[in-house]
């Protein structure tokens, strides 16, 4: 048998300029990858092959959809987008050409989070006492489980894969969960392989178990739901009232489905500063990391000054939700983000042109006085986590005769995006060997400045 050559070289690259193409929905993209190289922004659809040429990674978002025939006869090596989901994403196919890819889970999980808070306050029903089915219980799931928790509301959670995983307590069957709950809420990903599918799961069978005036809630995907078995569910009398933030299909949604829903909106639960900021620092530091550059970059100075970091309320003759929902209310007004018929041909502009929008932990309240139940049953939401980490960080201190609450929960307070890189999925092993040409390239070190090189000609 043949043996092969192993040739080592030392190949100085130090006038190399890496190149980037980055979607314009990206936030704060060309500061944070101007660090690494040059930089191309491109609005999200219109994202090419012409544009990647000469481009070592892509850094999109949701909108651009990566597949075969966008980066087949390109040189990208690295492919980030700033979104928690990925199914936009041809992943399985990057990772046989060897090509490198990240997500951001949990980037935005307290920004929807704080959207779900804030419908469940503006619906005309009293919360206090009503179950709450939560299908997902992962990133965003667990966070809105905690804040229904301090809502007063029963709490039943169905996640089949962590069932499956972590074994069935804690968790109800999906017929259960139909049957029991008076507020129906969607946090999956959507997967169309089996054993668990999530396309179109909110079928006519899957209306047909809920309870009779339910309320429905869809913020995870488009595809998850079955519009037209939700509108037959609303002129039955299934569903008294339908949430609705994710469309199918998007931008183009059906005006019919839109006026069904009593909240409708364009996409943005997750669009909060923070939420779409933590999207774009966890993919720079992934490609710091596949690049080997030390990260440079701080957004830090860049955020804006929170619109109210302080509020007083008057809490006398008040119920807890009545106060809770007053201090989400004056942050983030759900409401102002409604779609009309007129904004369906907007639908992409508005999410690209949608305003700053700060999560809640950014504010602390003041009342007018104690309210040791409310404070009670933040303190117990937060004791029972249903994830390790916590979503909840409840913090009350008496001041002159007023009860303040430090971050309001349940508002949520997280990590900051410096130590949340470890949500990163990364498939990409530095280690393995990837085909180039008629060489196999075994180890790549200190790129782009010196890059030392094993060829083993094939």
């Amino acid at each position: 048998m043949a043996m092969r050559r192993f040739y080592s070289y030392a190949l100085p690259v130090t006038n190399y300029a890496m190149k980037t193409v980055v979607a314009e929905t990206v936030m704060l993209g060309r500061e944070a990858f101007e660090t690494l190289g040059d930089v191309d922004v491109i609005p999200d659809r219109q994202i090419g092959p012409e544009h990647l040429k000469d481009a070592d990674a892509l850094i999109i978002r949701s909108k651009t959809k990566v597949t075969p025939d966008l980066i087949k006869d390109s040189p990208v090596r690295f492919i980030g987008t700033a979104t928690a989901g990925f199914e936009h994403i041809d992943f399985q196919w990057l990772e046989k050409q060897g090509i490198s890819w990240t997500a951001a889970p949990g980037c935005n999980a307290d920004s929807v989070g704080d959207y779900i808070t804030a419908a469940l306050l503006h619906l005309p029903v009293v919360l206090d006492g009503k179950t709450i089915g939560i299908i997902g219980v992962g990133q965003v799931g667990s966070r809105v489980a905690r804040r229904a928790a301090a809502l007063g509301l029963r709490v039943l959670l169905n996640d089949p894969p962590r069932a499956a995983r972590e074994g069935n307590s804690g968790f109800q069957s999906l017929e259960t969960l139909l049957a029991e709950s008076d507020i129906v809420t969607l946090h999956v990903p959507l997967i169309s392989e089996k054993p668990w599918p999530t396309v179109k799961m909110a079928d006519c069978r899957f209306f047909e178990k809920m309870k009779p005036g339910s309320v429905f809630i869809n913020a995870a995907r488009g595809r998850v739901l079955d519009a037209d078995a939700l509108l037959h569910a609303k002129a039955n009398g299934i569903v008294s009232h339908a949430i609705l933030d994710v469309w199918d299909p998007e931008p183009n949604l059906r005006a019919n489905v839109l006026a069904a829903a009593d909240i409708g909106t364009p996409h943005i639960a997750g669009h909060s500063m923070e939420g779409k900021l933590n999207g774009t620092v966890q993919v720079y530091r992934e490609a710091c990391h596949f690049f080997e550059v030390a990260p440079a970059w701080d957004p830090t100075r860049l955020l804006p000054a929170v619109e109210a970091p302080e509020l007083e309320i008057d809490s006398r003759g008040k119920s807890d939700n009545e106060v809770l929902a007053e201090a989400v209310a004056a942050v983030y007004d759900i409401k102002a983000d409604q779609l009309s018929e007129a904004d369906i041909p907007l639908f992409d502009k508005l999410r690209a042109n949608y305003r700053v929008r700060r999560e809640f932990k950014n504010t602390r309240i003041i009342l007018s006085e104690d309210r040791n139940a409310l404070d009670e049953k933040l303190i117990t939401a937060d004791k029972e986590p249903v994830q390790a980490q916590p979503a909840f960080h409840h913090l009350g201190v008496r001041q002159k005769n007023a009860y303040q609450l430090v971050s309001l929960n349940p508002l949520g307070a997280v990590a900051p995006p410096a130590t949340r890189t470890h949500f990163i999925w990364i498939y990409f092993d530095p280690h393995k060997t990837a085909l180039y040409g008629k060489c196999r390239i075994i180890r790549i070190k200190k790129w782009p400045v010196t890059s030392i090189i094993k060829i083993s000609y094939l």
